[in-house]
């Protein structure tokens, strides 16, 4: 049995070995455990630097198929998409005719594309994973809204499952409310932070891309404010991206030096390290789908001060396992002054934090797409 991956993710080629995205690649090594062989279908590069975010497929029998990325943000990216793309479609047609599984990861272009030509395999057992925010209510791209509708239609994507993040009202019924995992059970949820009283250092948490969606310089305004109030405390951020070097002016502008860490991307024992020893994690993202730090900061009882997008209410238990905020930097600092004063509720909902997570293992996302796969 072959299984095609048709994914946006850019890969590297090392050593013989392919690399991508951390996260994806370790539930995609869960995926392809049910397949005897695999095809990836993506942008490539070759031995280049690897980021410490970055791990490897660990599928014995591997098949990449390169295509150009589909870029169209650049004038140049426009050009190269347009002279490369009936190259990439007919790649596409020929690695689904030739497959028995055709697994698409949306939103994204090659998603897209994906979502249109597999009409023309009605047959074919399909999976679709819409990893971005499935709430029919939210502003999306048009490309994004527009593979919600091909995906979830079932006339025109036949035999095709779709795992979306949340519970929404009147979906179609190939639609599946999933989820993603954090850690195996086994995983320690032993943590190693001070206790939440006065004269302790307050620990702040920002994980992911340093790009404007996930609003970094808000969380850097959290930090002005606190050292403004004479709150002691480390705000620690752990990302890369084009927002850094605008951070590192803000940080110099308001001295904060002493006050705020830039890590770069943390690989995963060190990022742990992180969760373990943070009071909470301030995450004001304009738009997610299961925003995989909310869950893993959870995991280790870093309570999240979050924006409500997508299914993070359910997540959160709508305030009974973190906090829900709007991009207000003067809503997060409130919240934090409030838990140094009651200190007890954030004990609380830290371990409610710890006790949800339990159920979102490793294990329990490798028995459900057991299912999923037999039952498509």
């Amino acid at each position: 049995m072959n299984f095609l991956i048709l994914t946006h993710v850019h890969h590297v080629r090392k050593r013989g070995k392919y690399y991508a995205y951390g996260p994806y690649v370790r539930e995609m090594n869960i995926w392809t455990k049910f397949f005897t062989s695999v095809t990836i279908l993506a942008p490539l590069s070759e031995d280049r630097e690897l980021n410490p975010i970055e791990i490897a497929y660990e599928h014995d029998n591997i098949r990449f198929i390169t295509v150009q990325e589909i870029n169209l943000t650049t004038w140049k990216g426009r050009v190269l998409t347009l002279l490369s793309l009936p190259v990439s479609l007919a790649k596409i047609l020929q690695a689904m005719r030739s497959t028995d599984h055709i697994h698409l990861r949306c939103p994204g272009n090659m998603g897209l594309a994906g979502a249109t030509l597999q009409y023309l395999f009605p047959s074919k057992a399909k999976t679709a994973k819409y990893a971005g925010n499935w709430d029919p209510k939210s502003e999306q791209p048009y490309t994004y809204k527009l593979q919600q509708r091909l995906v979830s239609n079932p006339r025109f994507a036949k035999n095709m499952k779709v795992l979306v993040y949340g519970k929404w009202p009147n979906q179609s019924q190939n639609i599946v409310s999933f989820f993603t995992f954090s850690y195996s059970q086994g995983e320690s949820q032993e943590d190693h932070r001070e206790p939440l009283y006065e004269g302790n250092k307050l620990q702040l948490l920002f994980v992911g891309a340093l790009v404007p969606g996930k609003n970094p310089l808000m969380a850097a305004e959290v930090a002005n404010i606190l050292k403004l109030q004479k709150v002691n405390f480390k705000l620690t951020f752990c990302g890369e991206g084009d927002q850094m070097e605008p951070l590192r002016q803000f940080v110099k502008e308001n001295s904060l030096d002493e006050e705020v860490e830039l890590c770069g991307n943390l690989d995963s024992e060190r990022l742990k390290n992180q969760y373990k020893q943070s009071h909470f994690l301030i995450f004001l993202s304009e738009s997610e789908g299961w925003p995989k730090v909310v869950a893993e900061s959870m995991y280790f009882g870093c309570l999240p001060i979050t924006t409500p997008v997508s299914c993070v209410p359910f997540m959160l238990a709508n305030g009974e396992r973190g906090d829900l905020v709007d991009k207000d930097p003067n809503e997060v600092v409130k919240r934090i002054n409030y838990y140094l004063s009651n200190p007890q509720d954030f004990f609380r909902k830290s371990k409610n934090s710890k006790e949800w997570s339990k159920a979102f293992t490793k294990e329990s996302f490798e028995l459900e797409i057991k299912k999923l796969i037999n039952n498509v």
